[in-house]
């Protein structure tokens, strides 16, 4: 078993070591070390990068055997002594976001008896999974209290014992492994049983900011940003605001209440439009129908593609064409995937549900209606082939 010297000291980033196993991962080299700092994917914490020497090590994982297997971009020959160099930027990072997920879940069962049941650490957010359903206000207040216990820059330490010694701790959860337990300890607020790299220190994470919290399987998942993460996050909320402000020409504060005026005003602009695309639709359905061709028992067929038409123009456009006697019409929007209307009058025998079935049949799509009308949308295909099987299915 490889000795993980990231169990004793997480800061250290560099060592030496000799390559004991040559192995590979689904085609790519891969070595065992007898010692080794890079953590391997775990408890839902990702796997640290770096060097081998000259090599690069793009992945480590733990396998079947317990061992930590380093994936590298070329492979290294076995009995070769290497120097290891962990991508420091990356770690840092892992060990804030750990860290901070320990005091949040602390802060959380502390003030609102939620129980963390899930961690995922991801490479732009991490989240954690309650076993109850949060407010905002809780949340808040649990995001408030894990950030005084940042800034008091509490010492954490990091020390391993017996299952039975574990077992006499208050710690916040019971832990998943038996045998030796490594115990992190943030001074005065948490107790967790815990393989992934932390801070020395509270105040190396600087801030631990929660950026939702949406109901889960009858819990909550709330996602939050620790230390860079947060600042980056800062910057990007910063920039996206300065720039909506500029726009509309409010203050921070009015912002969300301007957004949301916008969109109001842009819906019922929308709803306008629809009304006097449809109405002009209903007065150029007699140019429409002019078009339509004569079958052999005297109704007439009208096939064609619509630019620029949605749903309501569409619907409007055959309403009033077979509002007349003696009309078979099948209409297309000219976006795909296209939308499709089939509609007849009411003197023809036709099943326009029938005929609509059969084009999502060739050409794909749902959708459904009634005998004189159905429409619906998903169609693809040639346009030209589309047209053609419009005109004998209605033809029919």
């Amino acid at each position: 078993m490889s000795d993980r010297l990231y169990y004793e000291d997480s800061a250290q980033l560099e060592f030496d070591a000799s390559v004991v196993t040559v192995t590979g991962v689904e085609g790519r080299p891969g070595v065992v070390l007898d010692r080794s700092a890079f953590y391997p994917t775990s408890g839902g914490q990702p796997f640290d990068t770096g060097w081998l020497g000259d090599a690069r090590v793009l992945e480590v994982i733990e396998d079947e055997a317990g061992r930590v297997v380093h994936v590298l971009d070329k492979p290294l020959e076995a009995g070769r002594n290497v120097h290891g160099r962990v991508d420091a930027e990356r770690r840092l990072d892992h060990m804030q976001q750990h860290t901070g997920q320990h005091i949040l879940s602390a802060a959380l069962d502390r003030l609102s008896r939620a129980r963390t049941v899930g961690f995922h650490l991801g490479a732009d957010v991490s989240t954690v999974d309650l076993d109850v359903p949060l407010s905002p206000e809780a949340l808040a207040a649990a995001e408030a209290e894990a950030n005084r216990i940042v800034w008091e820059d509490r010492p954490v330490a990091i020390r391993t014992m017996s299952e039975a010694d574990a077992a006499t701790l208050p710690l916040r959860k019971e832990p998943e492994r038996t045998g030796a337990l490594r115990i992190i300890e943030v001074e005065g607020y948490d107790l967790s049983a815990c393989g992934g790299t932390h801070v020395a220190r509270t105040g190396s994470i600087g801030l631990i900011a929660t950026l939702s919290g949406e109901r889960l399987r009858g819990g909550t998942r709330v996602e939050f940003v620790c230390g860079g993460r947060a600042l980056r996050y800062l910057r990007l909320y910063r920039d996206a605001v300065a720039g909506c402000i500029r726009s509309v020409s409010v203050a921070p504060a009015d912002l969300p209440a301007a957004v949301a005026r916008m969109q109001a005003e842009a819906k019922e602009q929308g709803k306008f439009i629809r009304t006097l695309q449809e109405r002009l639709a209903t007065y150029e359905a007699a140019a429409v129908a002019a078009t339509a061709d004569f079958l052999p028992d005297g109704t007439r067929l009208l096939v064609r593609v619509v630019p620029g038409a949605d749903a309501g123009v569409l619907k409007a456009t055959a309403s009033a064409v077979c509002a007349q006697p003696g009309f078979r019409v099948a209409l297309f929007s000219s976006s795909t995937p296209r939308l499709a209307l089939v509609a007849r009058s009411k003197d023809v025998k036709v099943d326009a549900s029938a005929a609509l079935r059969a084009l999502f049949a060739e050409f794909g799509g749902k959708g459904g209606g009634r005998p004189d009308l159905s429409q619906g949308g998903g169609l693809d295909g040639p346009e030209e082939r589309l047209l053609a099987r419009a005109r004998e299915i209605l033809s029919e």
